[in-house]
């Protein structure tokens, strides 16, 4: 399973982040309220703080995009891009499961550990050859 698809490295690559961009960076970095309200969260009467990490989050994940991107592309650093895409996969997929097990998330939370399985079978599946 691991490499499977390698030949396809770039092409995942590319796919994953024009979606991922448009769905949740741009999202979540230009109007973070907006994006929180449409995944289901209750948003507190100050908002500031919420606005502010949500900026935050938004400017790392675009900040991962460029480099998916830049791998896409050109190749360079592609292994470096892929091991951070299993370690987002992981990382998200503790995140939610913690909250799902809490109940302080909404369902559209819990349901992105679909999502994140998904992604880190497909990042095994695609990952490039050495």
């Amino acid at each position: 399973m691991f490499g499977l698809w390698s030949e396809l490295a770039p092409q995942y690559l590319l796919i994953l982040t024009l979606s991922t961009t448009l769905v949740f960076a741009l999202p979540i970095f230009c109007i973070p309220l907006v994006w929180a309200r449409l995944m289901g969260w209750t948003l507190p009467a100050h908002t500031d703080l919420a606005v502010y990490f949500g900026r935050c989050l938004g400017a790392f994940i675009l900040i991962l995009e460029a480099m998916m991107l830049r791998a896409a592309l050109t190749g360079e650093a592609i292994h470096a891009v892929f091991e951070m895409l299993l370690a987002v996969a992981v990382m998200m997929i503790v995140v939610h499961v913690y909250g799902a097990l809490r109940r302080i998330q909404p369902l559209s939370e819990t349901l992105e550990i679909g999502f994140y399985v998904g992604l880190l079978v497909l990042t095994l599946l695609f990952w490039p050859a050495t």
